[in-house]
């Protein structure tokens, strides 16, 4: 364990900090009040803010969300600010619209019911259902990773004073949760997690000299919004939340490991990268990779299974209430981290240099 740095989660703190949930009622007073909307308001399940449909009838739906006390306005600011960007650089993705209040202010301040400070947007809602909800074939996986591919380019020059913050999610920052390793059950899952933070550590200086930019850094299967009558397939890119200035190889890898299978079978597939090169080969028709990133972006993944592993077990002890939405894809990752540890460092390079995608 000598090669870990013991230190403070990078970010993690605003991961343990509690608040008072705003209501279904007080969020529709909310919106009427900023915004001149009246809905109804379902809460969507969220890791830390309180987030709703607004459902307007004749003037359509909306998404408001109301920030966690922790939330820092200028990290905010930046996710406004890079949505509009976007829009304008490639208006044709299919990502949320950020709306100003009756005063033009995109950030409001709302004191709750509960004495908290909030921070509240306002965004288009975008039809259809989350992928983590249904099934993609090849050819849709492949528009996902056009898409993906896409959005990197749209991002491409843009910067913000917030973009370089340090974020808990960025598997740049593995290492610094190590400490958190005592929340992971004792025995094969904390040492599959463990091999994971040794091979992350091997190559943390190769991915030190890859490129970077800032990127959406969270293209998993509940932020991807999909309608299967549509040509398009994919109608939704949402949660810029965490969207961070990283490694072009960490945002695809973050990508393609959410498309790994909930359950692994050895003996129905060769590895779990089969639906994860559909993401990859959509990718590289608009984007390059180079082979060192392709040799990385391997580890990458098994270093974000890692992540989610100690972020959310951590969490799930921290606010037990929250737990089965914390947990929602920990328990599949484990039979992923127990996979990559039965491989050697040279086959986890090669499995995506092996071959060129079609």
């Amino acid at each position: 364990m000598g090669y870990y740095q013991q230190t403070k989660p990078a970010r993690a703190s605003e991961l343990s900090e509690a608040c008072h949930p705003v209501g279904a009622a007080e969020a529709e007073v909310i919106a009427e009040r900023l915004y001149n909307i009246r809905g109804s308001a379902t809460r969507f399940e969220t890791e830390k803010d309180d987030t709703f449909l607004l459902d307007c009838a004749d003037r359509g739906k909306f998404v408001l969300k109301i920030a966690h006390p922790s939330e820092r306005v200028e990290e905010l600011d930046f996710q406004v600010t890079l949505l509009r960007h976007i829009a304008e650089r490639a208006p044709d993705l299919p990502i949320p619209h950020p709306h100003r209040d009756v005063d033009g202010a995109d950030l409001p301040v709302v004191t709750t019911s509960a004495g908290e400070r909030r921070v509240v947007r306002l965004v288009t809602f975008l039809d259809g259902i989350p992928l983590d909800r249904t099934v993609s074939t090849a050819q849709q996986r492949e528009r996902i990773g056009e898409v993906l591919a896409k959005l990197r380019h749209a991002m491409a020059d843009f910067s913000h004073p917030a973009d370089s913050r340090t974020l808990a999610w960025d598997v740049t920052h593995l290492l610094d949760l190590s400490d958190l390793l005592g929340f992971i059950p004792a025995g094969g899952k904390r040492a599959w997690t463990i091999r994971a933070l040794e091979r992350f550590a091997e190559i943390k200086p190769q991915l030190d000299l890859c490129r970077r930019q800032v990127l959406h850094n969270d293209f998993n299967t509940s932020n991807l919004v999909v309608d299967h009558t549509c040509s398009e397939f994919l109608t939704g890119v949402i949660d810029f939340g965490d969207a961070v200035r990283t490694a072009i190889a960490v945002d695809v890898s973050t990508a393609l490991m959410n498309q790994m299978p909930k359950t692994f079978d050895r003996g129905k597939r060769r590895d779990l990268f089969d639906e994860p090169r559909d993401i990859l080969r959509g990718y590289l028709r608009h984007a390059e990779l180079t082979d060192e990133e392709l040799r990385l972006i391997p580890f990458l993944a098994q270093g974000r299974l890692a992540v989610r592993a100690l972020l959310t077990c951590w969490r799930a002890e921290l606010f037990p209430e929250n737990s089965r939405y914390i947990l929602r894809n920990t328990e599949a990752g484990w039979a992923h981290l127990e996979w990559f540890n039965s491989m050697s460092t040279a086959q986890i390079s090669d499995l995506l240099t092996r071959e060129e995608p079609q």
